[in-house]
């Protein structure tokens, strides 16, 4: 019979993997833009790294921090990535989820102004999201909006809460119609409406939002939108300008090795071999000698079958000459 072992093996190179997230980090020292390394990563591996827990900053530096420099990870703040909060896409016709009337000069995309209020020409300000103003909610009804003006000063987070629980949301501007529906309503003043900036992506889409900022950052007041893990400072993140050109970290998937082990054994009396359960406690037996030879709990092992499904064989008894 036939035992299969898998086991987890580093790839040649400056590389670790994460047991936890079974993930392989790749340090290459090749100094390039932070868009020239993601097309490198997802060229080479699977893309640029994904930093999402404590376990992973200290992989990143027991294996990069040898070279006490900063690399690019995947982590970038997406300026313009305006959006509304009334996500539904069937409540938006042809251009109106796109449909903006900036100030001019606007948006200033400033870090920490990431939500948007409009004066009484309904003209778009992009505003700091922690200001108290008043609020412009709307209730839906098929494709149809009706706007409501609250005269009560609130963080957006709260406008955004109090529209959705009294009515259906914080205003969407769709179009110049009811832009214009909103004027009517404003005396003087600024208000909340729903459109705001979700700017920090990770490269592979990835949700978390674990971060590891070196003291005073980010800058708020930058224009720099990438982050780099900094190896002479604990692996902290420096916020600098995408254009920079450092070495940077990839991943993949942590390689898999097979090894197959033959081996042969004397059938004792009345155990059928291929019974599952004694297969079972013969894997037991197998991991238990392995653990002991050194190897660790990654290693991974099966029987494989035969091709009428047994694992176990009888062997032929070759007449001798």
């Amino acid at each position: 019979m036939d035992v299969v072992l898998l086991l987890s093996m580093a790839a040649a190179g400056l590389s670790a993997a994460s047991s936890h997230a079974e993930r392989q980090y790749h340090f290459v020292s090749e100094a390039k833009s932070m868009s020239e390394a993601q097309r490198y990563c997802r060229e080479k591996h699977t893309d640029l790294a994904t930093v999402d827990s404590m376990e992973v900053v200290k992989l990143l530096n027991d294996m990069a921090g040898q070279h006490n420099q900063s690399a690019w990870i995947g982590l970038h703040d997406e300026r313009d990535a305006w959006r509304w909060s009334m996500s539904d896409p069937s409540f938006y016709g042809p251009g109106e989820i796109e449909f903006r009337r900036w100030e001019t000069g606007q948006p200033s995309n400033g870090h920490d102004d990431q939500c948007t209020y409009v004066d009484s020409y309904v003209a778009c300000f992009d505003y700091y999201c922690n200001s108290h103003l008043w609020v412009i909610c709307f209730d839906v009804t098929g494709p149809n909006a009706t706007f409501v003006r609250i005269d009560s000063a609130m963080i957006w987070t709260q406008a955004q809460s109090y529209c959705r629980e009294h009515h259906t949301d914080l205003a969407s501007v769709r179009n110049l119609t009811e832009n214009q529906q909103i004027a009517d309503l404003l005396h003087a003043g600024e208000v909340w409406i729903g459109l705001y900036r979700d700017s920090w992506k990770w490269s592979d889409g990835s949700n978390s939002s674990f971060k590891y900022w070196a003291e005073n950052e980010p800058n708020l007041r930058t224009l720099k939108v990438c982050v780099a893990a900094a190896f002479d400072n604990s692996g902290k993140w420096d916020y600098l300008d995408c254009g920079v050109e450092k070495p940077f970290i990839c991943y993949g998937p942590v390689p898999v090795s097979m090894q197959v082990i033959k081996v042969r054994v004397q059938k004792p009396n009345g155990v059928d071999l291929n019974d599952p359960a004694f297969l079972a406690a013969m894997l037991v037996e197998a991991k238990k000698n392995l653990r002991a030879q050194g190897l660790d709990d990654n290693v991974q092992v099966a029987w494989r079958k035969q091709p009428d499904g047994q694992v176990f064989q009888k062997e032929e008894k070759r007449d001798e000459l």
